[in-house]
This record gives structure tokens, C-alpha cells and sequence, in this order.
């Protein structure tokens, strides 16, 4: 009975290698860092800094290099002239997401629109993305609290020099706090660090909620790339994306809910527009125009 067990499984692995040895052989292809192996296909080469290991590959390989994450299929592009290529000629067939852990939650199963595949839904969210939010007009609009952040950032800078004596600054974390206030007065009209920020307990929350944001999105999930190990549960890591969506759902909604009753009050014509009142207003707008048609 154990040898039969043995005998199957030699028998699956031997399936998947020849399996994955001809769907490379009847496809063209770019070079390839040796025969993969089943199920972790060319993940044994990877090593910490992914950056780097990619780049050696590709010096190795050529500009164009094909790989395999476990299941999946990647290409490598590391020459200039063909990335334009992929982007312009091509872009279509890089229009896709994969379809990863983080997406799946925090993503809204992917349906935002960096997540969402190529299609009329995605193509949807692009054209309010370009005409009501992104549009020159709009960032024009928008352009005294890009100002006023870099002077206070200047100024921030000049004031801990004040003393004549040399200080360090971690230019990293602020240029990253400057970009979260530009963007974060841009959509909600609040910003949440340095002099001016939203109330303490809000600006803590946000503050954790983009800490918590980064650390799980970019941590690596073996499950994205060896289907197999979704079910074995060898991390925790989708307990805690599940748990992290509740608390930006929430504190998104906090916003929103904000910022309607501003528009219901008298004050909502003397203040700028932010991004959420545009889609509230195309939300208004919308529901006006289907309650007419019914």
C-alpha cells in the first residue's frame, strides 16, 4: 500500500514536468534560467533583494527573460526600448493583474481599479479615473495645496536649522509624509502629518492604517504562486488582510459619511471640491438619472 503511494505521487511529479516541458515547447518563448522544476518552477533562484536576483538573471539571460514563480508566469523586462514596446504596441496584453491574496482583499475582490483585469469595468473606472479626477483642469485646481505643502515642508526644513547648528533629517519619511498630505488633501481635504493635521485619534488611525497597508501588501504570500498551499493554511497572512479591510472600510466610511453631511449643510458652496465630493456628486448625479429613465 505505502509503495503504491509512492509509485502515484512519482507518477504526478513526472506528469507536471512533462506537462510544463511542453507548454514551453510549443510556445516561443524568451530565454529561461534552466528547466524548472514542478510546483516551484524557478523559485529556488530567488534570493533576498528581489531586485537584485532579477537584475543578475537578466545580465545573464538577456533583457527579455521568462521565469516561473511557482504556477505562475513572468516576464522580465529590463531593456528600455522593449518596456515602451510592452506599454504602447502591446499594452493590451499587459492589461491583466494577477490575481494575488492582497487584491482579493484589499482590492475588493479585484474590482478597484488597480486591481481589476482589462475589460469594460476596468475601462469604466479609467475614463471617471481621467475625465473627473485626473483630468489638467482638476490638477490645476488642486495646485495651491501642492504649494502649500512644499512651503511648509521648506519650511519645516529652515526652522530645525534655525539653531546655526547641523541636524539630520530623515528626507525618506518626509518626502513620504509630504506626498500622503498632497494626496490625502486632494481626496478628503485633511491632512494628517506635521503642524495642522486632523484630529489626534483620526491621524493616528490613518497613520496606522497606511503602516499596516504597506506591511501587508508587500509581504510575500507562497499561496499567490503555489496554489497547492492555500489550503494547508501556512500563514496567518489572510486573517490579517481580512482584518485591516474592516478597519480602512471603516474609516473610509467615516469620511464619506463626513463628507455628505457637509454637502448638506449651507457651507458646502464656499469650500473647494475634493475628490470624494466629485464622486458623491457623480453618485447624486447618477441615481437622478436613473430614477428619471424608471
Amino acid at each position: 500500500m505505502e509503495t503504491s503511494f509512492y509509485y502515484y505521487i512519482l507518477l504526478f511529479i513526472v506528469f507536471l514536468f512533462l506537462k510544463n516541458y511542453l507548454q514551453k515547447f510549443n510556445k516561443r518563448l524568451p530565454p529561461s534560467p534552466g528547466p524548472s522544476f514542478p510546483i516551484i518552477g524557478h523559485l529556488h533562484l530567488i534570493k533576498k533583494p528581489l531586485h537584485r536576483t532579477l537584475a543578475k538573471l537578466s545580465t545573464k539571460y538577456g533583457p527579455i527573460l521568462y521565469i516561473q514563480f511557482g504556477s505562475r508566469p513572468v516576464i522580465v523586462v529590463s531593456s528600455p526600448s522593449a518596456a515602451e514596446e510592452c506599454f504602447t504596441k502591446n499594452d493590451i496584453a499587459f492589461a491583466n493583474r494577477p490575481g494575488l491574496l492582497a487584491g482579493k482583499h484589499l482590492g475588493y475582490n479585484y474590482t478597484t481599479l488597480v486591481w481589476a483585469s482589462y475589460g469594460s469595468h476596468w475601462r469604466n473606472m479609467r475614463r471617471i479615473a481621467s475625465l473627473e479626477l485626473l483630468s489638467s483642469h482638476r490638477l490645476q485646481m488642486f495646485h495651491g495645496i501642492r504649494a502649500d505643502e512644499v512651503r511648509s515642508l521648506v519650511s519645516r526644513v529652515f526652522q530645525g536649522s534655525n539653531g546655526g547648528e547641523f541636524q539630520s533629517l530623515d528626507m525618506k519619511s518626509t518626502f513620504f509624509e509630504l506626498t500622503l498630505n498632497v494626496l490625502m488633501r486632494m481626496i478628503a481635504g485633511k491632512r494628517y502629518y506635521g503642524e495642522h493635521a486632523a484630529k489626534l485619534e483620526e491621524a493616528q488611525r490613518f497613520k496606522e492604517l497606511v503602516i499596516e497597508t504597506f506591511e501587508l501588501s508587500g509581504a510575500t504570500n507562497i499561496g499567490d504562486f503555489v496554489p497547492a498551499l492555500k489550503y494547508v493554511g501556512v500563514t496567518g497572512l489572510e486573517k490579517k488582510l481580512v482584518i485591516l479591510q474592516k478597519k480602512r472600510d471603516k474609516f473610509t466610511q467615516d469620511l464619506i459619511g463626513e463628507h455628505r453631511k457637509m454637502q448638506s449643510g449651507s457651507v458646502s458652496e464656499q469650500r473647494s471640491k475634493t475628490m470624494v465630493d466629485v464622486l458623491l456628486s457623480l453618485q447624486k448625479l447618477n441615481l437622478n438619472i436613473t430614477v428619471m429613465k424608471s
